[in-house]
């Protein structure tokens, strides 16, 4: 499998190429050139079978040329070992029709454990048989940081820097970052929001003489491996309600997109979802484009469901790159008209997104009062995360088509919130009870691409 830029101007690469590289050279996001198509006998074969089987029954047809067969078993095995729940990926039912999709079972309690666990055993892999070390630096709005953490911490052929935006994260997202003592993972703290720091991220990799001397390597959702790992719940949670004798729905609280991308993916390989709902809090960017409202970038606003605090939807350039016939070039126009503010769809590509994509708005007081209702009435406590999505997912939801929503973390994560809406305190779990007396190694430090970039030189292999 090969694998291309969304921009058309960067060169094909292999699925290790395309995941050690991260972002194309064009400043694109790699696909691969075919989406595999299961046939619906193979998916009918996956009820019933273990997660990390499913796994590698859905991802093998884009790592093969990479990995051998039982390197990728293997590698597989290790990622999910440490899950929490032997179903990796359980689905509990919230009422009539409305099942529940419990990803925070990982190492670091959200569904990017799903992704980044995967990740590190997939590097270290291939750095060990390349002999090379590499930089890898990702950007959070809270989750990504940690699960990238986790999944690093220790291994000696990589430097791991995440930037996150001071002040905008639960305090258990920036402990989970700030309190590894390994000497190869550094948590950076930057004056502003999460745009910022995926701006700089970009800015990183489109300097190619830092990013060629630190041998940079980025593990946000950019980098296509993140996405494709998530392909795979779509399919165990589909198996599970009858798929493909049936057609299901599902619901995505999201902020950056790739959740839900992978989504698209899994129907673009033969699993029959109905309709793919995106779910924003107040900073609604993609639910505005999705109304017909254009693309445009408004200001950040701190929510009670932080990781969703975002105006630049990274992996929506993947969707708008088939909602435009796969033209790169009418991508990267539509990324230079970003760059000053935003843009509008065309006809003919919103009538391609609409084809896939619903979307709903959710706001602070809703959130809130999802949550205490769904511990009413289904006995469930959730994260705000979750609650848009459920709030959004019963305002989509049909009777004869099941309808999934995706519960993206614990709401241990969330304390604060989840105790104000429902007056119960979610408490962490044992392996995590002494997280608030650990101590905290942090920078703090300016928006400016310069003195990230200096740091980082400065800090690798300390």
């Amino acid at each position: 499998m090969k694998y291309i830029s969304t921009r058309g101007q960067a060169p094909e690469l292999t699925f290790e190429e395309a995941m050690l590289t991260g972002l194309a050279r064009d400043g694109g996001l790699y696909l691969p050139v075919e989406i595999p198509v299961m046939t619906q006998d193979e998916i009918a074969a996956l009820a019933g079978l273990p997660f990390e089987e499913i796994a590698f029954r859905v991802m093998w047809p884009y790592v093969s040329g990479s990995f051998g067969e039982s390197e990728f078993k293997e590698i597989i095995g290790r990622a999910y070992e440490g899950f929490g729940h032997d179903a990796r990926a359980p689905l509990k039912q919230l009422n009539e029709n409305h099942f529940l999709l419990e990803l925070f079972h990982g190492p670091t309690l959200a569904f990017k454990d799903f992704a980044m666990q995967l990740i590190g055993q997939l590097f270290e892999v291939a750095l060990k048989r390349r002999g090379d070390r590499v930089t890898i630096v990702g950007a959070t709005s809270g989750d990504t940081g940690s699960a990238a953490i986790e999944a690093f911490r220790g291994l000696d052929a990589v430097d791991v820097f995440i930037l996150f935006p001071h002040g905008r994260v639960s305090e258990v997202q920036r402990r989970q970052m700030t309190t590894p003592a390994d000497r190869n993972v550094h948590a950076l703290a930057v004056d502003g929001d999460f745009d910022d720091c995926q701006a700089a991220l970009k800015d990183m990799f489109n300097d190619f003489d830092f990013r060629d001397g630190v041998k940079l390597a980025g593990v946000n959702s950019i980098n296509f491996a993140r996405v494709l790992a998530q392909i795979v719940y779509y399919f165990s949670a589909a198996v599970s309600l009858g798929a493909p004798h049936r057609k299901v729905s599902f619901t995505v609280p999201t902020g950056n997109f790739g959740d839900i991308f992978a989504g698209y993916l899994a129907k673009r390989m033969g699993l029959p979802i109905d309709r793919l709902v995106v779910a924003t809090n107040q900073n609604d960017i993609l639910h505005r484009c999705l109304s017909g409202e254009g693309y445009f970038k408004g200001d950040t606003i701190p929510s009670i469901s932080p990781s969703m605090d975002i105006q630049v939807s990274s992996n929506f350039e993947r969707a708008l790159y088939y909602a435009y016939g796969e033209d790169g070039g009418a991508v990267a126009q539509l990324m230079d008209e970003l760059k000053n503010g935003g843009f509008n769809v065309s006809q003919g590509a919103m009538e391609a997104l609409r084809e896939s994509f619903d979307s709903g708005r959710v706001s602070e007081d809703e959130t809130l009062a999802t949550i205490k209702s769904t511990l009413t009435h289904s006995a469930e406590l959730v994260c705000p995360h979750t609650a848009v999505g459920i709030k959004v997912a019963e305002e989509h939801r049909s009777t004869d088509v099941p309808m999934i929503t995706l519960a993206t973390a614990h709401p241990a994560k969330f304390p604060a919130a989840v105790e104000k809406a429902s007056g119960a305190h979610p408490p962490l779990p044992s392996r995590m009870s002494d997280l608030y007396e650990r101590p905290e190694r942090v920078t703090r430090i300016a928006n400016d691409l310069g003195t990230l970039e200096d740091h980082i030189r400065r800090h690798i292999a300390e």
